[in-house]
């Protein structure tokens, strides 16, 4: 399936017109398919190439060395989650996958910085800490111009999302699917999900396996070109647009046989929001046709209840 493309230039750079269109092209594309591909999306491509040799190199490390960076009541929010730990909402079965997790830097005076744990530094992979630190701060930036046209969108200030995302509780995860040894009990490298946050950009993967539902109930396969990023919406911004805007399912599934041998990698930035941000459904999305489908609640409560259902927290 060939997913909407939208080039963020046309909103950044672009003149009233062109800013205006792309406003109303993304929008539509997440009310129909809440998938889109970014193209000149402002992440450098060298810094792309960068972090996939890095973690490469990382999770090609022993798994005694990897397992000093597993660091107990994180909930996998910070350093190494070692392989089969997580699950997808309402399954059993674990992700055939590990992963290393790198959240916010605080630089200035906010007492926000608080709430988060520190980065857990890896020692062995030179140049690791930086191109994650590079990687998150290019990730923001252009995920913060992305809900400012969502927000345009949705007939709200421009900069409406930008105090709530400004030292939020982003993610950068680096995802490893390892070679499959044996057969498996599922043909899933990840279960079907939605994810949590308000949108995830996510760099090409290093190999195909990525599906979403659509809504005629059929798992179709998503491509995008190397240049471009994928961006989908998540279940904050679901809930906060009472389903105007879709949180779409998605899954990774295995790979031929044929190419069992061979990894795949992956890195999505899951950008969330400051934790006391109100997740209630705005005014402008309730009535009478669609009434309020959610409880309130903010989007640290919702994190938090979320890792418990997925098996990170306790």
């Amino acid at each position: 399936m060939s997913i909407p493309v939208v080039d963020l230039s046309d909103f950044i750079n672009g003149d009233s017109e062109a800013k205006k269109a792309f406003v109303q092209k993304l929008g539509k594309a997440y009310e129909e398919v809440g998938f889109v591909a970014v193209k000149n999306h402002g992440v450098p491509g060298e810094l792309i190439s960068n972090i996939y040799e890095h973690v490469q190199e990382f999770f090609s490390l022993p798994l005694e060395k990897k397992l000093q960076y597993e660091i107990p009541g994180l909930a996998g929010q910070r350093g190494y989650t070692s392989f089969g730990r997580e699950h997808a909402k309402g399954s059993e079965a674990p992700d055939l996958k590990e992963f290393f997790q790198y959240g916010q830097n605080v630089e200035d005076n906010d007492q926000i910085k608080e709430e988060y744990p520190e980065n857990v530094k890896v020692e062995e992979v030179a140049g690791f800490n930086d191109t994650l630190y590079q990687a998150y701060k290019n990730f923001q930036k252009s995920g913060t111009s992305m809900l400012q046209a969502i927000a345009l969108y949705l007939g709200l200030d421009e900069h409406f999302f930008d105090h709530y995302v400004h030292n939020g509780n982003s993610i950068l995860r680096c995802i490893h699917y390892p070679p499959i040894t044996h057969e498996p009990k599922s043909a899933i490298r990840a279960e079907q999900h939605e994810d949590i946050n308000l949108i995830t950009l996510l760099v090409g993967a290093s190999a195909d396996g990525l599906e979403i539902l659509t809504k005629q109930n059929e798992w179709v396969a998503v491509t995008s070109l190397p240049e471009q990023i994928v961006v989908n919406v998540g279940d904050m911004l679901q809930r906060l647009t009472n389903n105007k805007l879709r949180s779409t399912t998605h899954r990774v599934v295995n790979p031929s046989r044929d190419l069992w041998h061979t990894s795949r990698f992956s890195m999505p930035f899951f950008l969330h929001p400051r934790s006391g941000m109100s997740l209630a459904a705005l005014e402008s999305c309730i009535n009478e046709s669609h009434p309020k489908a959610y409880p309130d609640a903010t989007a640290g409560e919702y994190l938090d209840e979320r890792l418990r259902e997925i098996g990170l927290k306790k």
